[in-house]
């Protein structure tokens, strides 16, 4: 779902960044009242697996596939806000490492995936899990709300694309939908699936309530974190779908994919995840993973750093 450049118009392009801007923000200064240190590595931790598995596209019907977004997986490991921030920087990452997504598109691929997704997804979640508050209840209302988030990211991509003059509404609505409530079942099950291994396992990361958490727990879940990145990456990446994601998709069945710019505004070091000057195909997009991954924790990590310090500095 990550639009390319010339998908948008100046007016939508504007409207999106403020909006992602404005929501970044707000995010920022909530997550700095409540981060502490020892979850800098889960924030990392959370970046690299949001990105390693938006490589792993899945087929589905229809000559389509799709891939995991994350927000209400990250949403309900780490909150709301810390979702927000892990996937604008996964995006920003994408964008600029990999030009997967457009720069000037960027606000609008931010508002789409990191806001409405984490922020309409986690309500949703919140709202069935007070309805039924048990484990299978849990588990019903990560499955629904991250299928519901994926829906509503595509539906809000379709009004862009109607608000830029990309597409009529009519007509992109049902395609971006119709499609997106496929790849959402995915999206649900992938998600839910990971958050019961968790619960099985080492159910108290689960708490919102960083203090409850001992430092050994962190540490112990960020060893098996990266085990399994590196697992995706040497075992998954490799038989990824080849087959256009939803957007390109719609794109090319509505008839608007011309307008997808040729070049990137800003020329990316990594086109399509295949590092440069790699014989083999699989070798490429393995060493273009770890890249990717490195950068994302790294960034991740420095950023949350900063802002348990600042969150640490106003307790005391």
């Amino acid at each position: 779902m990550h639009i390319p450049d010339g998908f948008l118009d100046t007016k939508t392009i504007v409207a999106t960044t403020t909006l992602s801007a404005v929501g970044f923000s707000i995010a920022l200064r909530n997550l700095k009242n409540r981060i502490i240190p020892r979850q800098v590595p889960m924030m990392g931790l959370a970046a690299a697996f949001v990105f390693v598995a938006q490589m792993l596209n899945f087929p589905i019907i229809g000559g389509t596939s799709g891939h995991l977004i994350g927000s209400v997986l990250i949403a309900v490991l780490l909150g709301p806000s810390a979702a927000v921030i892990v996937i604008t920087l996964v995006l920003l990452v994408q964008c600029f490492f990999f030009a997967d997504g457009g720069l000037l598109a960027l606000g609008a691929n931010v508002f789409n995936m990191a806001i409405v997704g984490s922020l309409f997804g986690y309500s949703i979640y919140l709202a069935i899990y007070k309805i039924i508050p048990t484990e299978k209840g849990r588990y019903l209302a990560i499955g629904f709300a991250s299928w519901c988030s994926t829906v509503l990211a595509s539906i809000f991509c379709a009004g862009e694309l109607a608000c830029a003059g990309s597409v009529n509404w009519k007509m992109a609505f049902p395609a971006m939908t119709n499609i997106h409530m496929l790849i959402g079942i995915g999206e649900g099950m992938i998600t839910t699936l990971v958050i019961a291994t968790i619960q099985r396992t080492r159910a108290e990361l689960l708490s919102l309530d960083a203090h409850k958490i001992k430092a050994s727990r962190y540490k112990e879940f960020l060893v098996y974190g990266v085990v399994i990145v590196i697992g995706l990456i040497l075992f998954v990446l490799p038989f990824i779908s080849k087959l256009p994601d939803g957007l390109e998709k719609v794109a090319a069945m509505l008839g608007f994919e011309y307008k997808t710019l040729v070049e990137p505004i800003v020329p990316s070091p990594i086109i399509d995840y295949q590092f440069p000057g790699i014989g083999s195909p699989v070798l490429a997009t393995w060493i273009a993973g770890v890249v990717g991954a490195v950068v994302v924790f790294v960034l991740a990590s420095i950023f949350s750093h900063f802002l348990a310090v600042k969150s640490e500095k106003q307790a005391h």
